[in-house]
């Protein structure tokens, strides 16, 4: 059995390559079974364990199944360690037979950009020019290098509360030869982005609808429980929104919070991921209003993330 650490699967993986591979993994046969999820008591702050299963469709060759162990520690952000942290375990589905084990850490990040980049190469506009990054933790140079693989920007800005921490992202995404700015005033910048991504743990909206334009598309990437919000309830009544599982009605941030506050109907969301890419909604027709992505992950992403990375490999 092979181990992949971080090294070798940012060695292996592009991002155009992966979005593709998520796409035609959400078209495809993936067998992705409910995930997990239990709370861990701690004194500082509760952690969370997550089991992610998932196999391919009996029909597929080759076949693979693969589970991800994750862990979420919030507290984790003071002590200098990552919030989420995790391996993934694939397997040969003819028969069951280990292949190789991922650092699951540096998977999600590629997975979870890539999910976000895939909504938005359908969802929105193509003549984007402007992008605003909100948050500068281990998933903001990710979330930036999806988008640009799908859309070029001509502006990169990086808003997080800590300025320096957001100077620290500008720094990382220089060496790779991608430039990039710290921005001072947010609702300045959100008025003017064509892209607003965000990824952060906030507790509370930091994203207001009324600040975006009426051609915007959001991304929903950080908060991922039921007391935390990255947008108000004005941004999701605003948009078209779509999700990448179902399970985003009932967990994760802001759609979720807000349908059980009562303030936002679970039938207005306009669709999933999914049915993005299988062509079910027009989306050409809500180019001209603001669209709306929230991600709260599968375990369809996380197989086909380790499935490229292992064909790669071979």
């Amino acid at each position: 059995m092979r181990f992949f650490s971080a090294a070798e699967i940012d060695g292996l993986l592009t991002f155009p390559a992966l979005v593709d591979a998520l796409g035609a993994a959400f078209r495809g046969d993936v067998v992705t079974p409910t995930r997990h999820h239990h709370e861990i008591a701690r004194p500082d702050a509760d952690g969370t364990l997550l089991l992610m299963p998932a196999w391919t469709g009996p029909e597929v060759v080759p076949a693979y199944v693969g589970t991800k162990v994750a862990t979420v520690y919030p507290g984790n952000a003071a002590k200098g360690v990552p919030s989420v942290m995790g391996t993934y375990l694939l397997m040969d589905g003819a028969t069951g037979q280990p292949l190789a084990a991922l650092d699951g850490t540096r998977l999600t990040l590629w997975r979870t950009a890539a999910a976000s980049a895939l909504a938005s190469r359908m969802l929105e506009r193509p003549d984007s020019k402007r992008m605003l990054m909100v948050g500068a933790g281990a998933l903001s140079p990710f979330l930036i290098k999806a988008h640009r693989s799908v859309r070029h920007f001509e502006d990169v800005a990086i808003w997080a509360r800590r300025p320096e921490a957001a100077a620290e992202v500008v720094a990382e995404l220089a060496a790779d030869g991608i430039e990039a700015r710290v921005a001072e005033d947010l609702e300045a910048e959100a008025r003017q982005a064509d892209l607003i991504s965000c990824a952060t743990l906030s507790r509370e909206p930091i994203v207001q609808g009324r600040w975006l334009k009426r051609t915007a598309h959001l991304d929903l990437v950080g908060a991922f429980n039921m007391s935390m919000r990255e947008a108000d309830d004005e941004a999701l009544q605003r948009a078209h929104v779509f999700v990448d599982t179902e399970a985003a009605l009932h967990e994760g941030g802001d759609v979720a919070v807000a349908i059980k506050a009562g303030t936002y109907e679970a039938s207005k969301v306009a669709g999933t991921l999914a049915g993005l890419c299988r062509g079910e909604y027009d989306t050409a027709a809500e180019r001209d209003d603001v669209t709306l992505f929230k991600s709260v992950g599968t375990a369809l992403e996380d197989l086909a993330a380790a499935i490229l990375v292992w064909q790669l490999a071979n």
